[in-house]
């Protein structure tokens, strides 16, 4: 079966995503102040190719050349991210004006390209002063979050379409925390769920900061969201996959929207459980106008550990193409929570590409994105309310710990020349979109 846009609802948005620190650069220009990747980029053996983000896609100077190339897409909306350090140096206080000054001329940018801005205030480059004294295991933090997105709020205003508060909560706290593969890289389970709390505490002061502020514009949070599957029905692989839903997934949509922590994960946590305060919970449940959806891949879990199906394909990240995943995920939010609209606020995959002249050739992305586009639709017919989708990413770029070598992007990025060059999988994107065929599609610059 061919996809087309008339698969999805009228109202239906098609963006491209990206985050502040993979793109931007620029990272000691316009008075902004050091992150945690920045120091954490500088410690020996954290980024596999010793790379950083100091230029990564010098997005900062080439904005209006990039927001080109996502109208020439036939995207509708742009998902970017904040730097915090942009606009708080320190993470509190003193207010930086050329922080502000950059993101309203690239909200302007959008608006006047016809684009919807969809801003992520915290995609996991909390400004580093704020981590000397803690970072997210310290409850401050949480405070000072809600002042940024107060900030934030009233310099762009209902110009933004949406805020989310937080990017995959659990990556800047337990895989950054307890797993230490991202900054600060720690590895502590009672630091990891203290951060974990402060962040769903920040995500509900940060939401009541900003509703009075923006009442027209939306309001939410991003989760990356992995189904767990056991590797049999033996009781022991049933339980290990319901640890690793409670470990990915209800960790943290439950306090969301249910106003409490899952028993079993509370209790499987003993001592490390973090310390919540009378109100904690109201606060951070209060309603929100949109969940947004990441997904990547499931997990298939035996007692003895993760299972990699032999059957299966696997990304250039060594995850599973599992688009059955991403229905199952849907349907089982909509069964199990009483739900705002959800947005697919990534999805993506990330394949050893290669410029070949002026093409790349990624015949396995645009299978990707066939078939997952395929599986939101499929839960959309199932009575799921999926308002959007945003590809990950616009363009490669710096992926974390990994640095330049895997690609995401639906852009080829050549880092030393920072020339652009569509792939296949963005002249499919923009064919979907558009309704074109593809021998007639142009990049932004044409």
């Amino acid at each position: 079966m061919t996809l087309t846009r008339k698969d999805f609802p009228d109202h239906f948005i098609f963006g491209v995503a990206t985050s502040s620190y993979q793109i931007e650069g620029a990272a000691h220009e316009g008075g902004r102040g050091p992150s945690i990747w920045d120091t954490f980029c500088r410690e020996p053996g954290r980024i596999l190719d010793g790379s950083n983000g100091d230029v990564a896609c010098d997005h900062y100077h080439r904005w209006p050349a990039d927001l080109d190339l996502i109208r020439g897409l036939g995207a509708q909306a742009y998902r970017f991210s904040i730097a915090w350090p942009r606009i708080q140096p320190d993470g509190k206080g003193a207010i930086n004006p050329a922080g502000l000054d950059f993101y309203e001329r690239l909200v302007d940018g959008m608006l006047e390209r016809g684009l919807q801005p969809y801003a992520t205030l915290y995609h996991w480059d909390l400004p580093q002063t704020l981590q000397d004294v803690g970072g997210w295991a310290n409850r401050d933090t949480a405070y000072r979050f809600a002042e940024y997105a107060r900030v934030v709020a009233e310099r762009l205003g209902e110009r933004v379409k949406s805020y989310a508060t937080l990017n995959e909560p659990w990556c800047s706290s337990l895989l950054s925390y307890e797993i230490g593969e991202h900054a600060p890289g720690l590895r502590d389970r009672r630091l990891a769920l203290a951060a974990a709390h402060h962040l769903m505490l920040g995500h509900g002061e940060a939401i009541a900061a900003m509703r009075d502020v923006v009442p027209s514009t939306g309001l939410g949070i991003v989760l990356n969201l992995q189904p767990a599957y056991p590797a049999s029905d033996r009781p022991e692989d049933v339980a290990a996959a319901r640890f690793a839903d409670g470990y990915f997934n209800r960790w943290f949509l439950d306090p969301i929207f249910r106003a409490e922590y899952p028993a079993d994960m509370w209790e499987a946590y003993g001592e490390n459980v973090p310390e919540v305060q009378d109100g904690d919970l109201a606060r951070i449940a209060q309603p929100i106008d949109f969940l947004g959806v990441n997904y990547y891949s499931r997990s298939v879990n035996g007692a003895s550990g993760n299972v990699k199906p032999a059957e299966s394909s696997y990304t250039h990240m060594g995850w599973e193409v599992y688009p059955q995943g991403l229905t199952d995920l849907l349907v089982r939010l909509k069964d199990d929570y009483t739900l705002p609209p959800i947005y697919i606020t990534e999805n993506g995959a990330a394949y050893p590409d290669r410029l070949s002249g002026q093409e790349v050739h990624d015949p396995e992305r645009v299978r990707y994105f066939q078939q997952h586009l395929g599986a939101v639709a499929e839960a959309v017919r199932q009575g799921v309310s999926v308002d959007g989708y945003f590809a990950w990413s616009l363009m490669d770029n710096f992926e974390w710990a990994h640095g330049y070598d895997k690609r995401f992007g639906l852009v080829y990025v050549d880092y030393a020349t920072q020339q652009r060059t569509l792939k296949d999988s963005a002249r499919w994107y923009q064919g979907l979109l558009t309704g074109q065929p593809e021998g007639q599609l142009v990049s932004g610059d044409d």
